[in-house]
């Protein structure tokens, strides 16, 4: 970190049309759209805890931080020198800095400490603020505080590590969970021969005295360090769920073989194996043949966290691309100040506001599961905000970095790493044919959730008129015969998004935003690129709520 400002006046010319230098921002007293939500929805409290997270994470440090996490990438280390397993994988230090910054002040057990009392939102909007430090370490926080529900279906098991999971505190080191004050969970369920599809899991799981013993492959396990790791195997009964720790309960390092570690598109920070079992010990949880069931009260933990993600990278985006165009001159002005410029930036705002909008109400949602109407909506909406926000991310990031030109493309500022991040929650936890499925299983299976989504969008009728026909289309669409529906499973999902974006918008955001919305994703002249806004948007207004 640089305390002065670096040198302009350099020995062929200077350095000028040139943005200031980074400094320190407080990501969560700039956000106007989330301290707006938080205020109408959730307890005082959400807000008051969210404050020093924002300062830290736009802070330089934790940006800093961010960087080198990217650039130092995990390393496998298998043997020690004298060729015992370690099957270890080492972190470079700013990595464990992060992790620090979100265990060592609870955004990992937020959901689960204040259960029913804003729990969930005040997890949602932390890692919709840590997303816009680093994604990447994102991913171990996700999973430990979504292993929660699952581990309840054991409570032998649950009891046994419940204080360690919601310590606050990180401790990386390699050693029995015991031996740790605060402890992490992952998560290792694909296969090579049948990805989503995990009842073709060929992992066999065979009962001893005591416990099973796990002999079987994994394609993908995040955050292979871990303490301990949620999976899925075949028993006599079918298939199970099974918690698999690090060590066994004697002490000695559990038969978990690390075969290599992915070279990933993005996502560098984190570390995704290939495992083998080589009979690794493991508890059950759950009914031997109620795996599934079990692992999804984990992936619907984990699916609204993938769609809050996206949100949040967004936000960086807009701030970087915002605060460049602002500062940067072009052909005789700002270019903030030129109408096309102005276009783009407006239509990411409203993207990343809607956005935003959708993944908190979600919380919302999960943090009231008593009333019936919020319970159903539990159920549906995690799936819709997974696939629709993924959806926009990737050209989101290339419209942002196309506004700051050839800069935007190289590794010295944070668009070409959000780029390559933009596609990785699309395919993790189900990629978009999966999810739009899954969207379907559950209108067919739970009427409920087709009524409470007509109540939520009845909310907002009679405001827009592209949003009242958009939702007149929605019904007919609903109505079709179920071949016809399968087919187009992906616009009926994007639909349903969009329908609940824009009924959020219409209920709580500016009539600017939320009628520019309206009118140019649901409208007659839709574009699907970015910059394309109808004819006298009011740009001034959106343009506002970016900074204050």
């Amino acid at each position: 970190m640089h305390d002065r400002a670096p040198r302009s006046r350099l020995a062929t010319h200077s350095v000028d049309n040139q943005p200031l230098p980074p400094h320190d921002r407080n990501l969560f007293a700039l956000d106007r759209p989330l301290r707006d939500t938080l205020a109408r929805e959730a307890p005082a409290w959400v807000a008051r805890r969210l404050a020093p997270l924002g300062a830290a994470v736009g802070s330089r440090e934790f940006q800093a931080l961010g960087e080198e996490a990217n650039r130092h990438p995990p390393e496998l280390r298998l043997f020690d020198r004298h060729g015992r397993r370690l099957d270890e994988v080492h972190y470079h230090p700013a990595y464990h800095q992060l992790m620090h910054l979100a265990f060592d002040h609870g955004w990992h057990t937020v959901a689960w400490e204040e259960e029913f009392q804003g729990g969930h939102q005040a997890h949602v909007a932390a890692l919709y603020l840590l997303t816009q430090a680093e994604p990447g370490f994102c991913c171990p926080v996700t999973m430990t505080h979504a292993a929660v529900p699952a581990l309840r279906r054991e409570p032998s098991v649950y009891n046994t590590w419940y204080s360690r999971l919601q310590a606050w505190d990180y401790d990386p080191r390699a050693v029995p969970a015991w031996e740790k004050p605060a402890v992490t969970l992952g998560m290792a369920m694909t296969e090579k021969q049948g990805g989503s599809d995990v009842r073709a899991n060929t992992t066999q799981a065979v009962r001893d005295d005591e416990g099973y013993r796990l002999t079987g492959h994994k394609w993908f396990c995040s955050a292979p360090m871990s303490d301990a790791f949620l999976t899925l195997a075949q028993t006599d009964e079918g298939l199970g769920c099974f918690l698999v720790p690090r060590f066994t309960p004697d002490g000695e390092r559990n038969a978990i073989e690390l075969q290599r570690l992915k070279d990933k598109c993005g996502n560098r920070a984190n570390a995704s194996a290939e495992i083998e079992y080589r009979g690794a010990w493991a508890e059950a949880i759950g009914a031997p043949d109620r795996g599934i069931s079990t692992i999804l009260e984990m992936v619907q933990q984990t699916r609204l966290d993938a769609a809050t993600a996206p949100p949040g990278m967004m936000r960086q985006a807009l701030l970087e691309a915002w605060l460049h165009v602002r500062e940067r001159h072009a052909f005789g002005r700002r270019l903030a100040e030129q109408p096309l410029m102005r276009r783009v930036i407006a239509d990411l705002a409203l993207e990343t506001e809607a956005s935003l909008a959708l993944a908190m109400r979600t919380a919302l949602a999960f943090d009231t599961p008593l009333d019936p109407h919020e319970r159903a909506l539990a159920r549906l909406l995690p799936a819709l905000a997974k696939y629709w926000h993924n959806k926009r991310g990737p050209g989101f990031m290339a419209e942002a970095m196309e506004c700051l030109g050839g800069i935007g493309y190289v590794e010295e500022t944070p668009l070409a790493r959000l780029y390559r991040e933009a596609p990785v929650n699309s395919i993790w936890e189900g990629s978009g044919n999966v999810i739009c499925l899954d969207v379907l299983r559950s209108l067919e299976r739970n009427p409920e959730c087709i009524d409470a989504l007509r109540d939520e969008l009845l909310t907002a009728r009679g405001q827009s008129r592209d949003y009242d026909q958009a939702v007149s289309q929605l019904e007919t669409l609903l109505t079709r015969p179920a071949e016809e529906i399968e087919a187009n499973a992906r616009w009926l999902t994007q639909r349903m998004a969009q329908c609940l974006q824009a009924a959020l918008l219409l209920r709580h955001a500016p009539e600017a935003v939320a009628q520019t919305f309206c009118r140019s994703r649901l409208g007659q002249d839709v574009s699907p690129a970015y910059g394309v806004l109808p004819y006298g948007a009011p740009l001034d207004a959106i343009l506002s709520r970016i900074v204050p």
